[in-house]
């Protein structure tokens, strides 16, 4: 279309006005989340492809001008992901970004989850056309009354409101392509307004969207006396709500509105109008907008966004609320990421303890994905320990403090949580330690969880040199004693104040060194000459036995987790005597029968 002069003067107060409608629509992505299933079907060796089936979602969405829904399926695997209707692009590609980040709680199981502006399934099935799920379809009411105290009459009042406004929204949102919103202002003698929201998958036809919307309908009735309720089926999503919710408006009078409307219904030429100043200045625009949703979403979900520099694999994030947290980024292929993001994220995200580091969220963008955690000052064991010149040399009482804390963790994994969860890969540099040198144990993307019914678990090896106990090392049976192996090391390392190499020709790792110095009774030369000897003698002796008995060759003369913690706390503990020096005894490894009648045993007065 060619231009004329009095097009400019048409444009700037269209897109004055555009700007008002952009600001409004772009103004809230709605991440709140309403409902999360993760189904009792386990996704196996099709987790893979997890991140492909959203990836090539929300590329479709991107690529097709104003979609807001798309799905996609590969090898077993179908994925739907759809924004409510009142969004606009840009909200609703951030709604969607919110709910692929959050839908991996289930893995390794298929899942859906309804945020109040979006929806995404990942499933093992076509469900593309399911209308009903009378298994696992929800409802939510809200806890609040609508109507304070005991009154009757305004209570049977704003329930026929309730009614007839999900009346109104279901007969629009069937004749209107899948979606319309409703809303009924307060009338005064204080009964609230009502609005509403409806929602059917654009996969289904129009029949299955009204049997679909007539079931949340009747649901939704139900909570007809409280504030809010959102019906959530397997094809369809309702809510209503006494705050307007929705970023459309509502036509009608001052009190009462009772009209609904849907976006099929915006096609008329005031919108036309506004739309043609809007694309004038769209481009011009464009990124600010974008810029400014992206900071809203970061305000007010600032646990699984964040605003940093890459320069790293490991970074120092600050949120927008002035929050300090730790990023860690994640660039693996796609079997080790999905083995790493299970581990991690899904069995990790659901235990907590002062001594272990706390996930604070994560963003998952396949094989390049990052891990949002706590931030922790004083950096990592080793660098405080292994320094040259160090400014501060830690004494024995920090020392002390923080092998207690490792074993306070690992005890807490080992089964404190009711799971048995193995770490395999203690070392200092995986020790974080906070402003008061409180422990974190950190960096659990090798966990692996034994079944309360199994002894150990056959894996692949995997973990740090000099750190692998010998049994799980040669033959690949993982028990809690590797991470008690491991925690054995870690003391000795810390008492010595030297990083455990290996074994070498022409050197001596820290293993072999202290435990010649304990057999010929030379106490000093086991501790950290950076201590100028000052130390508890009998305390040093204690902690310099348990770190050795810890690292014994077999594993059945290890003590537990619990019993370390035990003997590091009760000062009337006898610790008894390693017998094996804690480096590799082939014998010992390869000789079924050898240790069954010399199991580790101590003697710890009994609490009463």
């Amino acid at each position: 279309m060619k231009s004329n002069g009095e097009s400019p003067s048409i444009a700037l107060p269209l897109l004055a006005l555009s700007s008002f409608f952009f600001s409004l629509a772009t103004s809230n992505p709605r991440i709140t989340e309403a409902g999360l299933l993760c189904s009792a079907s386990v996704a196996g060796n099709v987790i893979p492809n997890f991140v492909t089936v959203t990836r090539e979602i929300l590329n479709n969405l991107n690529n097709v001008n104003n979609q807001r829904w798309g799905n996609y399926s590969l090898t077993s695997l179908y994925g739907l992901a759809q924004c409510l209707g009142d969004l606009t692009q840009t909200d609703c590609h951030l709604c969607l970004a919110k709910s692929r980040n959050r839908i991996p709680q289930c893995l390794p199981n298929f899942g859906r989850i309804y945020l109040d502006g979006c929806f995404l399934r990942c499933d093992g099935y076509d469900f593309f056309n399911e209308t009903l799920d009378p298994t696992h379809d929800m409802l939510n009411c809200s806890s609040n009354s609508a109507v304070p105290g005991d009154q009757k009459e305004r209570v049977a009042k704003f329930s026929d409101r309730v009614d007839g406004v999900l009346r109104n929204v279901l007969k629009s949102a069937v004749l209107n392509k899948g979606f319309a919103v409703a809303g009924e202002d307060g009338a005064g003698g204080g009964v609230a307004g009502v609005y509403a929201l409806a929602q059917c998958w654009s996969t289904l036809d129009a029949g299955s969207c009204r049997v679909c919307l007539e079931n949340a309908t009747s649901k939704a009735r139900s909570c007809a006396t409280r504030e809010e309720a959102r019906a959530m089926n397997a094809g369809c999503f309702l809510r209503y709500s006494t705050t307007k919710f929705y970023s459309v408006p509502v036509s009608g009078g001052s009190s009462r509105v009772g009209m609904t409307i849907a976006i099929a219904s915006s096609a008329g030429a005031a919108t036309i109008l506004v739309l043609i100043g809007a694309c004038i200045g769209y481009k011009k625009y464009k990124k600010k907008q974008v810029h400014n949703s992206l900071m809203q979403l970061l305000a007010s979900e600032s646990k699984f966004r964040l605003y940093f520099k890459w320069g790293g694999s490991v970074y120092k994030g600050i949120l927008p609320n002035g929050k300090v947290v730790t990023v860690k980024r994640l660039v693996f292929n796609m079997q080790q990421w999905v083995d790493d993001l299970f581990n991690e994220v899904t069995l990790i995200n659901s235990i907590q303890h002062k001594n272990l580091v706390r996930l604070l969220g994560c963003s998952i963008e396949g094989p390049e994905s990052l891990l949002v955690y706590e931030y922790v000052p004083n950096k990592s064991l080793d660098q405080v320990l292994f320094v040259d010149n160090a400014t501060h040399v830690l004494t024995w009482e920090e020392r002390l403090h923080i092998i207690i804390g490792i074993a306070k963790g690992l005890v807490y994994l080992h089964g404190g949580s009711g799971v048995k969860i193995i770490h395999r890969d203690i070392k200092a540099s995986n020790i974080l330690l906070d402003e008061n040198l409180t422990v974190k144990i950190a960096d659990f993307g090798l966990v692996r969880c034994i079944a309360p019914d199994k002894s150990h678990l056959s894996t692949g090896i995997a973990g740090t040199l000099g750190y692998m106990a010998p049994k799980y090392l040669v033959r690949g049976q993982l028990t809690e004693k590797a991470d008690v192996y491991a925690f054995g090391v870690v003391v000795l390392e810390i008492l010595r104040g030297r990083k455990n190499s290996i074994h070498t020709q022409g050197s001596s790792s820290v293993l072999q060194s202290v435990w010649k110095h304990y057999k010929s009774n030379n106490l000093a030369a086991c501790i950290d000459p950076a201590l100028r000897g000052e130390f508890p003698v009998l305390e040093a002796s204690n902690v310099i036995q348990i770190g050795l008995l810890c690292t014994q060759a077999s594993m059945v003369l290890r003590p537990s987790m619990s019993e370390v913690v035990e003997m590091l706390h009760d000062k009337d503990c006898v610790v008894p005597q390693p017998k094996q020096p804690p480096f590799l005894n082939a014998s010992v490894l390869y000789d079924k029968s050898s240790n069954r009648s010399n199991t580790y045993t101590h003697s710890c007065p009994t609490s009463s």
